[in-house]
């Protein structure tokens, strides 16, 4: 296992590619979207670093979720917000930790009901091993290395701080 570095170094790093595609789009502005909670968090860290004019969404996929009859409902279920049209804009997905893709594979799926987006760029905190669909982020912090039986998990908004835990 390799321990995450300092977040605020790892959210600098990403802020910084992400202008590096940000820029590619001329007069496009893309819009941020960040997956709850984690995610989210992420995102709002992001979106304050790139300035971006159009304000920050998030999705709630607990309800597009293909592993809920085996881990339970969520709990507590958001709703999402999405305060400006899908409809051909470029979007940027933000999550915490990329572990098996299902979760993204989600958020597609409830983005593509809201309507059809120009581009999706993925970016995450952390990725890590475990992919179980084809999914892989355009803009990564950091990847970790960990045992089967290890997890890692973002905890905040206040601090941010990564956590890595053993799974019973």
């Amino acid at each position: 296992m390799n321990a995450p570095e300092n977040i605020t170094a790892i959210l600098d790093r990403m802020a910084e590619q992400l202008a590096t595609h940000v820029s590619k789009l001329g007069d496009k502005i893309p819009a941020m979207v960040g997956i709850h909670t984690g995610g989210v968090w992420v995102a709002e860290e992001l979106h304050r670093r790139l300035q971006l004019s159009e304000p920050l969404g998030s999705l709630d996929i607990s309800f597009y979720r293909d592993d809920f009859t085996r881990i339970g409902m969520n709990p507590v279920v958001q709703p999402s917000q999405l305060p400006f049209a899908i409809d051909d804009r470029h979007i940027i997905l933000v999550d915490d930790v990329l572990h098996t893709g299902r979760t993204i594979r989600a958020a597609l799926n409830e983005l593509f009901d809201y309507g059809r987006p120009a581009s999706i760029l993925l970016a995450a905190l952390i990725e890590r091993d475990g992919r179980e669909l084809p999914i892989e982020a355009a803009v990564v912090g950091q990847h970790v290395s960990l045992k089967p039986d290890e997890h890692i998990k973002l905890t905040g908004p206040s601090p941010l701080r990564l956590e890595i835990q053993q799974t019973a």
